[in-house]
């Protein structure tokens, strides 16, 4: 009895995807927009990215309400309110203890340390 096994390399597998039909890759895309992860399930809203462009430019430490952040980001309060938990809940701000009216700050986390990160590197890369 004679055993054939098949190893497909990542490379084959992409050429394999690229000649599909387009029909199937909109399947792919619906699938990606109805169970986002990571990045997409972030920038999914389109306020969102312009929030986080913001929150990235505020001194280290500094705090804020809803109100400020959305002056500071050119957005609407309500724009605000409508993401704050999408951006408490991912790490990106923190909410500072024992405010009141509540007031929020960048979060001290893997998720905004990897954000300036990135920020960084497409500013240089964009020079």
């Amino acid at each position: 009895m004679q055993t054939v096994i098949c190893i497909t390399r990542y490379t084959d597998h992409m050429s394999e995807s690229s000649r599909t039909h387009p029909a199937e890759e909109k399947e792919t895309k619906e699938a990606r927009l109805e169970n986002p992860t990571g990045v997409l399930h972030l920038f999914r809203h389109e306020s969102v990215p312009i929030i986080i462009d913001a929150i990235l430019t505020l001194p280290p430490g500094r705090e804020f309400n809803k109100t400020e952040l959305a002056d500071h980001a050119g957005v609407t309060r309500q724009t605000v309110s409508n993401y704050i938990d999408l951006l408490l809940e991912t790490d990106v701000v923190e909410e500072v203890p024992n405010t009141s009216p509540r007031r929020y700050r960048v979060a001290r986390s893997d998720v905004v340390e990897e954000l300036f990160e990135l920020n960084s590197a497409l500013n240089v890369a964009g020079e």
